[in-house]
């Protein structure tokens, strides 16, 4: 169906709108879709008109594909316009009309009005279609405002989450930087610790402060010690440590405040104001050692290195204190047994050496001795011993034991008799304390050698065809233990170039290995000598015979040795032998 329409003036126009109006409506055409195709007509016939010229409205509905009819309108330009377009547009028709409106619009008011109010009835449609779009618009512009406030929300949190984290981590960062510092600190306090108590000289003690501390925690170290020899420094002290000496608290001396724990502030030093200073006293429960001043490694030290470095002196103080306190109860135990050491006598036909070596690890004094001396018939007593303990006590006692045995002797008696006599004596004069002992007998006129040992490592016998054998006969027990006991004497015979060796425990004992391989060893070493090397130089063959069994140069216990060397040719008068030696 095709209608067509020819418009030149305004009302040609108004009447080809209301008839494609009125058609699309006949066709089903939906409000909104119809009022868009009037509206769209009429603003292109406005633009027509002010062309001029008959233009040509064709309004044709034919069949879709889909069974849908179109309303398809199209304005022609007028003839000998040339090449100017038609212009096209189409609406789906959803139904077909069942009349045909009619080809020409009345031209009587009534039927405009009506025409117009249909009109104004799509429009209305339209208008409300929008108010409930715009109603659609406005919510989901609210939900959208609402979803940015979420997201905007959203957002804060997760940057202040972000910012707490970054926090958190920074926290936590700090935390193990200080747990790495102050494990460092406790590690390398209790190093220097370590390093400080394990000596006791308290010169290599101070030497060993610099060392400790330079150039990690200080850029330099200066030990006062107050009954020092303080000519090594001719510059006055600082006024710090001056005042650390005599108020006993830390000083730090500085142009301004160090905020030290524990620590007062004091005005720069004169000498060097630029430079700070820690002067820490060195304290003891009685009174300062000495002051430690020290300078910072860069500008000023960390609070915590400042609470280290003064429990560090403090260490350092009590070592200095007990290496100090050592000393001197070392050099009087060293100076009473040294004093003690006995001149061998001179026996024609009979040698003596010995040999006296302290430890040389711990307290290097302790109760070991040897004697020898003749009894009113002429005999010659040798003896060897060892009190328990170490220091000036077992010193004291190593004496005590000696001169109750040469008083014993002048009575006369086997040594077997000796030694059960001196098991009374230091039991009742000293119940704590127990001793060993080995005394042998020798006689001019008679080759037999009597002996008797009390705890003590058995003597070792060197025949003179250079075999060796121990003398292990049933000795008693210790001297000095809660029991009562009669030691009993052993005999053994001797030939001239015939030696004997009395020893103590140092000399044979190791930690790891016991005594007897010591033994073994010191037997080895006996049978390796000449009888002419022995009656030539038993001095030196002492010293000889020392070397390979002390060639480890830590010894945790005294060393003592005594040999007795018939000589080869005791009919004739033998040469002096030297006094004892020690070293």
């Amino acid at each position: 169906m095709t209608r067509t329409w020819p418009i030149s003036t305004v009302t040609e126009a108004a009447r080809a709108r209301i008839a494609t109006a009125r058609l699309a409506a006949a066709c089903g055409v939906p409000a909104r879709e119809r009022a868009r195709l009037a509206t769209a007509l009429s603003a292109h016939l406005r633009q027509c008109l002010t062309k001029g010229g008959t233009w040509l409205l064709t309004l044709e509905t034919t069949a879709a594909p889909d069974g849908e009819a179109l309303l398809t309108a199209e304005v022609s330009p007028p003839a000998g316009t040339g090449a100017v377009p038609p212009w096209r547009t189409s609406v789906g028709c959803p139904e077909a009309p069942d009349t045909a409106p009619g080809d020409t619009v009345a031209a009587d008011p009534d039927f405009l009005a009506e025409a117009l109010l249909g009109a104004d009835e799509d429009t209305a449609l339209v208008l409300a279609e929008l108010a409930v779009q715009e109603e659609l618009v406005a919510f989901h512009r609210e939900e959208l405002h609402q979803t940015n406030q979420g997201v905007l929300a959203l957002h804060a949190e997760l940057d202040a989450a972000g910012r707490a984290q970054r926090e958190a981590f920074a926290a936590e960062h700090a935390a193990r930087k200080e747990a790495e510092s102050a494990r460092r600190r406790l590690t390398f306090l209790a190093d220097a610790s370590a390093a400080l108590t394990s000596s006791l000289n308290h010169g290599e003690i101070v030497r060993l402060l610099p060392e400790l501390l330079v150039p990690e925690y200080a850029g330099s170290v200066d030990v006062w010690l107050f009954d020092g020899d303080d000519k090594r420094h001719p510059s006055p002290r600082p006024a710090a440590a001056v005042r650390a000496a005599r108020t006993g608290r830390p000083q730090y001396a500085a142009d301004h405040p160090g905020g030290l724990p524990g620590v007062d502030d004091h005005p720069p030093s004169a000498p060097d104001p630029g430079r700070p200073l820690l002067c820490v006293p060195l304290p003891t429960h009685r009174t300062p050692l000495g002051v430690l001043t020290l300078t910072p490694p860069g500008g000023s030290w960390d609070p915590d290195d400042a609470v280290m470095l003064i429990e560090l002196t403090r260490r350092a103080s009590i070592a200095i204190d007990n290496a100090r306190r050592f000393e001197h109860s070392r050099d009087i135990a060293e100076t009473l047994q040294r004093a003690l050491l006995t001149d061998l006598p001179t026996t024609p036909g009979l040698h003596l050496a010995a040999r006296y070596m302290p430890a040389t690890h711990g307290l290097n004094i302790g109760g070991d001795w040897y004697d020898a001396f003749r009894q009113p018939d002429g005999s010659l007593i040798t003896v060897i011993g060892d009190v328990t303990g170490h220091g000036l006590h077992a010193a004291v006692m190593m004496s005590q034991l000696r001169t109750a045995l040469r008083a014993y002797a002048v009575d006369g008696g086997s040594p077997g008799q000796l030694l059960t006599r001196l098991h009374v004596f230091l039991h009742h004069l000293q119940p704590d304390l127990y001793a060993t002992a080995v005394i042998a007998r020798f006689h001019p006129e008679d080759p037999t050698l009597t002996w008797a040992a009390a705890g003590h490592p058995p003597p070792v016998l060197r025949t003179p065809d250079g075999r060796v054998r121990t003398l292990d006969a049933k000795p008693g027990a210790m001297l000095g233990i809660p029991l009562r006991q009669e030691i009993a004497d052993h005999t053994v015979r001797l030939s001239p170039g015939s030696t004997l060796a009395l020893y103590t425990d140092g000399l044979v004992e190791r930690r790891a290995q016991g005594i007897d391989p010591g033994i073994r060893r010191l037997a080895g070493a006996l049978g390796s000598f000449r009888s002419a090397e022995l009656d030539e130089d038993l001095d030196g063959s002492a010293d000889r015979l020392l070397h390979p069994l002390l060639s480890d140069s830590e010894r945790d216990d005294d060393v003592c040795l005594l040999l007795c060397h018939i000589h080869s040719g005791a009919t004739k008068p033998a040469p002096a032998p030297a006094a004892a030696a020690s070293f």
